[in-house]
Formats: structure tokens, sequence, C-alpha cells
């Protein structure tokens, strides 16, 4: 068998991530220090940084449809606005790691943190371009072994060898579902390719069963209700970067593939994973909303947020229509720079806070360090979708996909409307609970507020460009047009 090399450049984004991969374990393998031996190695991470930035440079353009492998891999334009998306936010989260691995008992780490990271965006990226239940499952477990290596990665820190240990039961008993309802649309079909289910399914028994427990599998993987328990244990536990990591990154290549994977392969079933949805959604904006009120950690409190973020990337799919591609795109663009910029700030507040992380922590910040509290409410704002900023676009395009091409005259249409009434209303309980850190750290008297403190140079850029992309995303509207053309193209 001839292997016809000259596919490999249709899959430039991997091409280019494992190039990377390959010069940081170089990189660290040659300049790693004997045990015991303080490693700063201060060029590490800018060098890591700087082939992100130029692998985002190298794919943004827009790439013409190809498929590699007997089909198996295929990517687009869409797919492609997709993966710099991811990169984006691997960028950021990259440069907010750089305080927390210059650490004493981190520092020696450094390398297997960047390579864990990549491996994970390379497996995500396998999943965003899977033409084939194989390789969309080898993708998965390429993302989430690595993930689970970094929730744990602070063993000896906090909870984070207890995190780990229930990110891998909950991926390991997921994984085993979604392959159980695989196994169900290949008894139904014979085949495991994409177009050729869509083209040979009928709703049956096997092919619905199919349906449920792949969704099912997905939904541990989004943290969708009710698939959501080990959400808040596993953020809370995790180093404070991962977590963001988690909560953006991950989330977003597993919906854009549950998006791919609903319109291309349970297309004749179109209405019973609608309402599979509908269900899903209300639940998760709902109780995700009614348990963040509650809660006092703040990372435990943007698990919960993120899980009802979670509905409304999903809800965009309801649609089914070209809009909701643009829409969830846009949306996952705007959930990254603003959910990453408040955990610049938890990041930031945790390294002079001894680690704390609770809510009170944050009474009276303004007063010592404005500039953070300022910084923190832009970001809240626009994960709360107020206008100006670019989360109120973000949700707008959003509510416009679940209802693209919906008639209240139609049952499903009504269902459609109804589940965009709940949304409606949760976005205002969720403006309430972030409206609670912000009273936090401009209202609520402290006595011993946190001392006034600089941030290290890395997390202020991290910031920067997270509050750049906050307002500016917004107000340049040539951002969605990009989005938008691509998923037409």
């Amino acid at each position: 068998m001839n292997l016809d090399y000259s596919q490999f450049l249709n899959m430039l984004p991997e091409v280019t991530l494992m190039t990377i991969l390959v010069i940081a374990f170089i990189a660290d393998f040659c300049s790693a220090k004997k045990e015991g031996v303080v490693n700063t190695r201060s060029w590490f991470n800018p060098l890591v940084c700087v082939l992100m930035l130029a692998h985002i440079a190298i794919n943004i353009a827009p790439v013409d449809a190809a498929t590699c492998f007997g089909s198996m891999y295929y990517t687009n334009a869409s797919v492609g606005v997709i993966k710099t998306i991811l990169a984006l936010g691997t960028l950021i989260v990259l440069i907010q790691s750089k305080e927390w691995m210059s650490r004493p008992d981190t520092s020696f780490k450094e390398g297997e943190f960047y390579m864990l990271v990549i491996s994970t965006l390379l497996g995500m990226n396998m999943m965003v371009s899977a033409n084939h239940f194989l390789l969309f499952f080898l993708g998965l477990e390429m993302a989430s072994v690595p993930m689970a290596c970094l929730v744990a990665f602070d063993k000896y820190r906090h909870n984070s060898a207890e995190a780990g240990a229930k990110f891998v039961l909950t991926a390991t008993f997921s994984s085993g579902v979604m392959l159980f309802g695989i196994s169900f649309l290949y008894a139904a079909t014979g085949t495991l390719y994409f177009e050729d289910i869509a083209s040979k399914i009928t709703v049956s028994p096997l092919s619905i069963m199919g349906l449920v427990f792949f969704f099912s599998g997905l939904g541990f993987k989004i943290s969708l209700v009710p698939f959501h328990f080990w959400t808040a244990d596993s953020y809370q536990g995790a180093p404070t970067t991962v977590t963001g990591y988690l909560s953006v990154i991950s989330k977003g290549a597993a919906a854009f593939t549950l998006c791919a994977i609903l319109t291309k392969v349970f297309a004749p079933m179109v209405e019973y994973w609608q309402t599979l949805l509908f269900i899903v959604i209300v639940l998760s904006i709902t109780v995700a909303n009614l348990f963040a009120i509650r809660q006092n950690d703040l990372k435990r409190f943007m698990a919960f947020s993120s899980i009802s973020q979670a509905g409304y990337i999903v809800l965009a799919i309801v649609g089914n229509t070209a809009m909701s591609t643009s829409a969830l795109s846009y949306y996952v663009l705007i959930y990254v720079v603003a959910n990453m910029s408040v955990f610049s700030v938890i990041s930031s507040v945790e390294e002079h806070n001894n680690g704390v992380v609770t809510m009170n922590s944050y009474d009276g910040l303004y007063k010592t360090n404005p500039k953070l509290a300022v910084l923190m409410t832009l970001a809240l704002f626009s994960l709360g979708g107020i206008p100006p900023f670019a989360g109120m676009f973000s949700k707008f395009f959003i509510f416009m996909a679940a209802v693209k091409g919906m008639s209240l005259d139609t049952t499903m249409g009504a269902w459609a409307y109804g589940v965009l009434f709940v949304a409606l209303i949760n976005t205002v309980i969720s403006l309430y609970y972030y409206l609670l850190i912000v009273k936090a750290m401009f209202i609520k008297p402290n006595e011993n507020p946190l001392p006034t403190f600089q941030s290290a140079t890395s997390t202020k850029l991290a910031l920067a460009l997270c509050t750049a992309g906050i307002i500016g995303f917004g107000i340049c509207s040539c951002v969605y047009d990009w989005i938008n053309a691509a998923s037409l193209l």
C-alpha cells in the first residue's frame, strides 16, 4: 500500500501543531536541569507562545474543502475558523500560565505542561475534522487523556489529584457510553462514515438508541445537565489555568463536534435530537444558574457558569440552519475572551492570596486593585450579555439562530420559542449572580482587603488581549462577517 504524503498538506493545522510539539519536547529535553535545582527558563514560555502565534498566522486563511485518508478526515473554511478560535484560546492560556509556571514547585514541569496542552489541542482538531466515527473517537481520547493529566497537574496542592481521578472516571464512563451508542449506529447502518450513515439511517430502535447513547456520552464532555456532576469538583481541584482551558477550549471543541455530527449524521432524525436538545438546554441553563447563586468558591461558581454557558452554546444547534455554525463559532470566540479574562484575574488574585479563591477574598478589591476589578467587571458584563460588550451580540446571534426558520404554527417551532423564552429569563438570573462578584469588589466593605499588588507581565498581556476582544469583537462587524463567510463556503 502506497501512502500519498501530499495528503498531509490538507492537514496543515495538525502538522504545525506536531511541529510545535516536537520543538517544545527538544527544548525541554536539552534545557532540563537536575532534580532539586531550580530551573528558571524565562525564554521557554515566550518560545511556545511565539510558535502558537505562528501556527495561528499560518492557518488563519480560509482553505478549500478537502478530504484525506479515505475521506476519514475533512476540512473546509468553516472548520479552519473553528480551529483558529481554539488555537487563539490556547494561546491566551499559554500566556496566562507563565506566572504559575515560574513557581519553584511547577517550573521543573513547564515542558510537560506545554506538551500536554498542545497534545490536547491536537486531539480537539482531529475531533473537529473527523468524518468517520473511528477518527472522531481517536481525537476525543487524544484530547481527554492529556486533559486528565493537566487536571491532576498540581497533585500535591489543593485537591488536584482528586479532581484528576474524578475527571478520569467520568471520561472513561462517558467514552464507554458513547462507544455503546456508536456500536448501535454501526449495527443499524453497517458503516462509520458520517455521510454513509446519514444516507442509510432510518428511525428505528437501533438508531434511536445510538443517538441517545452518543448524545449522552458527548453531553458529559460538554458538561450539560444531567451529565454535569463531575464539573464543579474537577474545576475546583484543577489548577486555575487548567480550569480556564477546560471550561473554554475543551467545551468549545466538543460543542463544535456535536453540531457537526448532529447535522451530518442524524439529519434524517432532526425532530428526535431537537427534542433532546430542548430538554437538556432548559435543564442546563436553569439548574446551573440556580446552583451558581449558592457558591462561595469562585472556581465552583465559574464551573456552574460554564454549565449554563454550555446550554447557550448548544442552543445555536436547535435551528439546524447555516446560521447555526456561524452563531456557535462567534459565541465560542466571545466566550473564550470573556471567560479567560475572568480566570486571568482569578489566577492573579490566587497567586497573591495564598491560593484562596473564595468570594470573600474579592470584598473591597476595587480599593486596592482597581484595574483588576474593572477588567473583571467588563468580563462579567460580557458573560451576562450586557450591551455594548461582545457578549450581548453573541447571545443575540445565538437566539436568532435558535428560531431561524421556525414557525409558531408547528410543534417544534412552539418548543423552540418556548426554550428561547426560558433562555431569556435565565439571562436575567445569570446577570444577578455575576453582579454578586461586582458587588463584592465595589460595594461590600472589608476591613482587611487584599493588599495592592502588581500582576505579572504575562497576566497583564493576557488581560489586555481578552479585554480588547470583549470590546473590539462586539464593535467590529468584520469578525462575525469573517466567521459567517467561512460557514457559507
